[in-house]
């Protein structure tokens, strides 16, 4: 039986409030006030503005927050012995079941990116593995492709179901639901909503359209051995950031990158101490990123950040992941200041000759 549910354009406010009823935080596309045409994820309560449009910044922040506290710190001098100290700490972890509407296939697939690190790696991070199980992440998906989204260069889609749990397609009708996890399952079932029925059929063409509207992606299949072999090329990586400002912002609109930085913070009392250690978003596009307590920098060249940046993402992730560390979705085209496309950078490595190669051919 179709398990595909159909939501009316007039009943999303409706569905959505009985989500929040039931007890989850709802997270939308929501215009940032202040900030022209910027569009966040934000929490969204009944009668505010419903939007469909893609956000200016990727809702990373719901699993991995700009900034966070890992744990809380007291420290308490005995006065009976005052070299004796207590130390205490709280590292207690909260959470809330959250709704993710209206996310992107790019978006979702960023999550699926952050995962494998976080949740598969050496050590499970137990604060980002609570976030994730508490999300419930509804992706409505693309209807064209645009001038700098390039997903299904990195093996993704206008329709890609990695990361979501919930698909949405728009048909004239309104939008078509398919589950793709248990958890979307579980949410669809409880939602009360009517089963699609033949309008799945209707989603289907349009995904079908989306992807027809595509251009063909290059083939980047070597692209993790080409960015190896160009990695020590310091005039192929000068060239390719001759114009880099070293904002970050490429890092800061990313779904993907997960650079950060560990701070400890100081919170004065009279008759104890107390602090906070954070764990807060970081760039290494950012000279001081790699600076070390000697004052030695093994990346004082934005060149060498840029090529570790690029490098992580088409080379070295794929090698311990088996996938791109990149979802396509453009926001880094998009809001650079100076126009550099990461596109032209790997598509640069594919037709490039290594150093050892053009050497070779001289001699």
């Amino acid at each position: 039986m179709n398990s595909d549910r159909f939501l009316a354009r007039e009943a999303i406010g409706d569905f959505l409030a009985k989500l929040i009823q039931t007890g989850y935080t709802v997270f939308c596309p929501q215009k940032q006030a202040g900030v022209r045409q910027s569009v966040i994820f934000a929490p969204w309560q009944k009668g505010q503005e419903i939007l469909l449009d893609k956000a200016t910044v990727a809702p990373k922040h719901l699993v991995l927050p700009q900034s966070e506290v890992l744990f809380r710190y007291t420290m308490q001098k005995d006065s009976a012995q005052p070299e004796k100290v207590d130390v205490s700490l709280d590292d207690s972890q909260a959470s809330t079941p959250t709704v993710l509407f209206a996310a992107r296939p790019c978006d979702a697939r960023g999550f699926a990116i952050l995962d494998r690190p976080y949740l598969e790696g050496l050590f499970r991070d137990p604060y980002y593995a609570k976030r994730r199980e508490a999300l419930c992440v509804l992706t409505l998906t693309c209807s064209s492709g645009c001038a700098t989204c390039f997903c299904h260069w990195t093996g993704a889609g206008p329709s890609s179901p990695e990361g979501s749990d919930i698909l949405m397609t728009e048909i004239a009708e309104g939008f078509v639901l398919q589950a793709i996890t248990d958890k979307g399952k579980k949410l669809l079932a409880a939602s009360q909503l009517p089963e699609a029925g033949e309008k799945s059929e209707q989603a289907t063409s349009a995904r079908k359209a989306a992807w027809q509207s595509l251009e063909k992606a290059p083939d980047l299949s070597q692209a993790p051995q080409k960015l190896a072999e160009v990695f020590d090329d310091q005039d192929f990586w000068r060239h390719w950031t001759q114009a880099c400002l070293s904002c970050g912002a490429c890092t800061y609109v990313c779904p993907t990158c997960y650079c950060f930085t560990i701070t400890d913070e100081r919170l004065g009392k009279k008759d104890h101490e107390e602090g906070v250690r954070l764990r807060s978003w970081d760039t290494c596009m950012a000279r001081h990123f790699t600076e070390e307590a000697s004052g030695h920098n093994p990346r004082p060249d934005k060149a060498q950040r840029m090529r570790n940046r690029v490098s992580h993402k088409f080379s070295s992730y794929p090698e311990n992941w088996g996938a791109f560390s990149c979802s396509g979705c453009g926001r880094c085209v998009t809001h650079c200041p100076v126009g550099l496309d990461i596109r032209a950078i790997v598509l640069a490595a594919l037709a490039a000759t290594s150093p050892q190669q053009r050497a070779k051919e001289a001699s």
